[in-house]
């Protein structure tokens, strides 16, 4: 038998139909509101089974323990670090495993631009399972949410829960986008390095071999987690860096272009201009003002 409710040291909180009702009919909260949060620690026998889905999308973090959820054909397994998130109206059954419960924190959150995260993360309409990149910033997030609507249902709870909830949600779609941290660590490790030697020129098959990837396997996975190539990446990062230079220091360009790593002052004008549509010298004036 699957319970929902009812273990040893939880938390939860559940907005009243009538707050609900108010909070998205206008105001910030229409677009993103949290109806329901909580905590349950160990949570054996925990599960539930919805036919026709939940009005909210959910959000289920495990810190630890083990879960599994059924949704349409698909069996998903969710272990510690991962999050579970199950698009409103999806029918489903989630529940702990017997021999290992979870202990999760969780959501269900309603409004209008909540469609745009469940198609970055379950574009499919099924629930779907995300390697969260930073576990504990995520479960802190949900913390935050419930606290919020433990204090009380003014508004002002209810905005704090709500932008608890907008982190948790981007960061899970950001996560979603860059896919595991297995497959990312290489990517996060050169994004490290060019951050650190901006000066310094840049070869995609040495920053391969120096996370000991093959240079298309490298540059793959980088696009893959940023969008975009190793040159265009290091560009942005480079012009960035300058733009703080020319707003905070009385460097020449020509020196702010070498700090960058342009060795041509004039091939570097036209790379500042690509990105801000104005030379160096003209950002530096407009900051000033």
């Amino acid at each position: 038998m699957r319970i929902r409710e009812g273990f040893p040291g939880e938390r939860r909180r559940v907005l009243p139909p009538d707050v609900v009702r108010t909070a998205l009919a206008s105001g910030l909260t229409r677009r993103l509101l949290v109806t329901d949060a909580g905590y349950y620690p160990h949570a054996l026998h925990h599960g539930a089974t919805r036919q026709h889905g939940s009005r909210g999308t959910i959000v289920i973090v495990a810190s630890s323990g083990r879960g599994a959820c059924r949704s349409g054909d698909r069996l998903l397994r969710v272990g510690p670090g991962q999050a579970l998130v199950i698009p409103a109206r999806t029918p489903h059954r989630y529940w702990s495993h017997d021999d290992d419960p979870w202990t999760i924190t969780w959501m269900h959150v309603r409004g209008e631009d909540v469609a745009d995260v469940e198609r970055a993360v379950a574009p499919d309409g099924l629930a779907a399972v995300v390697d969260t990149h930073e576990p504990l910033r995520v479960v802190g997030e949900l913390e935050r949410a419930l606290a919020a609507l433990e204090t009380d249902e003014t508004v002002p709870s209810l905005l704090r829960a709500s932008g608890a909830a907008w982190s948790v949600l981007a960061q899970l779609a950001a996560d979603a986008a860059a896919g595991s941290q297995e497959r990312t660590e290489p990517v996060r490790a050169a994004q490290a390095y060019l951050r650190d030697h901006l000066d310094t020129p840049v070869r995609v098959g040495d920053l391969a071999a120096r996370v000991g990837l093959s240079t298309s396997h490298f540059a793959a996975l980088f696009r893959k987690a940023t969008g975009g190539g190793v040159i265009e990446y290091v560009k942005r990062l480079r012009i960035a860096r300058a733009s703080e230079l020319l707003m905070t220091t009385s460097m020449p360009v020509a020196d702010v272009a070498r700090a960058v790593g342009y060795d041509d002052p004039f091939y570097f004008s036209r790379q500042f201009r690509a990105v801000h549509a104005c030379s160096p010298t003209v950002f530096r004036e407009r900051a000033g003002t």
